[in-house]
């Protein structure tokens, strides 16, 4: 459920407002239990998005750090790896 919550600090280029609100999204899902709220919850559900979202903002933009940017597709590819490494299917003997 949570696959969209990733580490958004620390990037080149910084995490886009897409980014930021598909992990806000993804957060207040799983908190919630609730994939889409019931229309009598919606607008508490979205307020709750925006919310988290905007407390990402200040932290992202008040975080520093002296470590070098990382690389997005770098990032991406030790993933695949790990990903491949982790769900090798096993010969059997």
């Amino acid at each position: 459920m949570c696959r969209n919550i990733r580490t958004l600090f620390n990037f080149e280029p910084p995490a886009t407002d897409e980014e930021i609100l598909a992990a806000s999204t993804q957060f207040v899902r799983k908190i919630s239990g609730s994939n889409k709220p019931s229309k009598a919850n919606a607008a508490v559900f979205e307020r709750a998005v925006d919310d988290v979202a905007a407390a990402v903002h200040r932290l992202l933009n008040s975080l520093t750090t002296s470590a070098p940017a990382r690389d997005r597709k770098t990032e991406a590819a030790k993933a695949r790896l790990r990903a491949k490494q982790r769900f090798a299917t096993r010969t059997r003997r």
